[in-house]
C-alpha cells in the first residue's frame, strides 16, 4: 500500500499509510509567527481541522513557526502530542492547554503509530533541532525540518541511501544580514557548501525544497533582502548535482502517492485552500536599498499610551536590571567599554533615543553629551512591545543594528563583532524560551468557556 503525503505550510506535513494519519509541525494559521504570510498563500478551514482525528502529531522543536499553540488548538485533545524540546516549559504549556498525552522524544528512539514509524534524529543544534526518519510501508522518507546535519548523523542516515524521499529545507534565510545591512555581504548568494555532498550521500529518488513557504508584509523589504535561494536556483544546481533524483515542489494541501515504484498525485488536504497563484518563487534583490526605521515605523498602527509606557519604562528599568543580571561572553566587543544609542520609532515616525554607558556586566543610562557611539540599535516601538507582551520574534521585528555613520576605527571594531551581543536582543531574546507560547497560551485560557476547540 502507498504512503500518502501532503503539504499543510511551512514544515507542516500530513503522512497516512493503511488507516493510520500522522502529522508533522502543523501550521493551520495565515499569517503565522505574527509575521509570516503564506507564500503561496492558503487559508484554513478551521471547522473541517476540528474534526481531524490524526493519530499523533510529531513537533521537531519549539520555534512557534513549527510548535503553534494556536494551530495546536484546533485539534481534538486527545491527540497524542510528541515534542522534541529539552525544555521542560513546552510540555507544561501543551498540558495546560488541555492535551491528555504529551511525550517527550528522543534522538534514535522509534516511535510507533499504527503503520507508521518515526525515528528522531540529531541535529547539528540538538539543543533546538531535531529531523526525523519516517518508515512506513516499506518506504524510509527523510523530514530535515529546518535542521543543519552534523557529520555523525549524515554518517548513520547515509547508511540508510538510497532514500525513497527526502523533504530538505531549501532556504538560507538571511536573518541576520537584515539586521544589520550595512555590514553585510553584498551580491548574489550560493547554496552552502555541503549541501551537495549530503545529498548525494542521501541519493533521494525524490528531493522536495521543503520548508521557508512564507514572507513578510507584501511592503516588506525583507521579501527581497531576507529569502536569497528560489526554487529555481534550487532545482537547477541540485538537479544539475544530482541527474538520478526527481525534485519536485509540494505545495500548501498537495498531496502525493508514494511507493516502490513511484510518485503519483492524490487528493488534496481539502482543509488547506489555496489562495491566488500557486508556484510562486522569492525575489532577491541584493542590490535593493532598506528603507529608513522611521519609515517602517510609520506602517504599524499607533501603541496605547498604556503600551508605550510599558516599552519606556522597560528600555529605562527593566533591561538595564536584565543586562545586568545576565553574563557577557568574554569575546564580547561589550567586554570593553562602549556608548550604546538605542532609538524607538513610534508611529508618526520620530524617534525616542536612549543612550547607555555599558563596560562588561555593567550598563548605566546617560544623558546625551553629542559623544559619537560606538553601537546602535533602531526598532519600531510597537515591534519592542510585541517582543516583551506577545514573544515576537527577532525575525520579524525590522531591528537595525549599527546603520548610522562610524569613523573608521570603530567600523572595523563593528565588522569583527557578533550581532546578536547587541544589547536589546540579549536583553529581550536571552532566556526567552517560549515566550510566544507563554503569550498564546495566557490568551487561550482567558476565553469565554465554550469559545475553544474540540476537547
Amino acid at each position: 500500500m502507498p504512503l500518502k503525503i501532503s503539504r499543510i505550510l511551512h514544515a507542516g506535513y500530513v503522512f497516512e499509510c493503511e488507516g493510520t494519519a500522522i502529522a508533522f509541525d502543523p501550521i493551520v494559521e495565515n499569517p503565522f509567527s505574527r509575521n509570516c504570510h503564506a507564500f503561496p498563500s492558503v487559508r484554513f478551514d478551521l471547522d473541517a481541522v476540528r474534526r481531524l482525528r490524526w493519530d499523533a502529531v510529531f513537533i521537531s522543536h519549539f520555534h512557534d513557526d513549527h510548535c503553534s499553540l494556536d494551530s495546536l488548538d484546533a485539534l481534538d485533545r486527545a491527540t497524542p502530542i510528541y515534542l522534541y524540546c529539552v525544555f521542560d516549559e513546552l510540555f507544561v504549556m501543551l498540558r495546560a492547554l488541555g492535551f491528555t498525552t504529551v511525550e517527550r522524544l528522543h534522538v534514535d528512539v522509534p516511535v510507533c503509530v499504527g503503520a507508521i514509524e518515526v525515528i528522531p534524529r540529531r541535529a547539528l543544534d540538538d539543543d533546538v533541532d531535531s529531523l526525523f526518519q519516517v518508515r512506513a510501508a516499506g518506504l524510509n522518507v527523510l523530514n530535515v525540518v529546518d535542521s543543519w546535519i552534523g557529520p555523525e548523523t549524515l554518517a548513520q542516515l547515509a547508511a540508510f541511501a538510497p532514500w525513497d524521499m527526502v523533504l530538505w529545507p531549501f532556504q538560507t534565510m538571511r536573518e541576520l544580514a537584515v539586521i544589520a545591512p550595512s555590514l553585510a555581504a553584498q551580491g548574489p548568494v550560493e547554496l552552502p557548501d555541503d549541501w551537495v555532498p549530503q545529498l548525494r550521500a542521501l541519493a533521494p529518488r525524490y528531493l522536495v525544497p521543503s520548508s521557508c513557504q512564507f514572507v513578510q508584509e507584501d511592503w516588506s523589504w525583507y521579501n527581497h533582502a531576507m529569502f536569497p535561494i528560489t526554487y529555481r536556483q534550487f532545482a537547477q544546481e541540485i538537479g544539475a548535482a544530482l541527474p538520478d533524483a526527481h525534485i519536485f515542489r509540494l505545495d500548501p494541501s498537495t498531496s502525493v502517492l508514494l511507493d516502490a515504484h513511484g510518485l503519483a498525485p492524490a487528493a488534496p488536504l481539502a482543509w488547506v485552500i489555496p489562495v491566488g497563484p500557486p508556484d510562486v518563487d522569492f525575489d532577491y534583490r541584493p542590490d535593493a536599498p532598506p528603507p529608513a526605521t522611521a519609515d517602517i515605523a510609520r506602517r504599524f498602527a499607533p501603541l496605547s499610551d498604556a503600551d508605550a509606557a510599558l516599552v519606556l519604562d522597560f528600555c529605562q528599568e527593566g533591561l538595564l536590571e536584565r543586562y545586568r543580571d545576565m553574563e557577557l561572553p568574554e569575546d564580547s566587543y561589550f567586554q570593553s567599554p562602549r556608548l550604546w544609542r538605542l532609538a524607538l520609532y513610534g508611529h508618526d515616525g520620530a524617534a525616542t533615543v536612549l543612550h547607555y554607558r555599558t563596560h562588561g556586566d555593567l550598563i548605566d543610562l546617560v544623558p546625551d553629551t553629542g559623544e559619537a557611539p560606538g553601537w546602535t540599535t533602531e526598532v519600531p516601538l510597537v515591534k519592542c512591545h510585541a517582543a516583551l507582551a506577545l514573544g515576537e520574534s527577532l525575525t520579524s521585528m525590522y531591528m537595525r543594528i549599527n546603520d548610522g555613520p562610524f569613523d573608521a576605527a570603530t567600523r572595523a571594531g563593528l565588522e569583527e563583532a557578533d550581532i546578536v551581543d547587541d544589547p536589546l536582543i540579549r536583553c529581550l531574546f536571552n532566556d526567552a524560551i517560549g515566550a510566544y507560547q507563554a503569550a498564546q497560551l495566557k490568551r487561550l485560557l482567558a476565553r469565554p468557556e465554550g469559545n475553544g476547540a474540540t476537547r
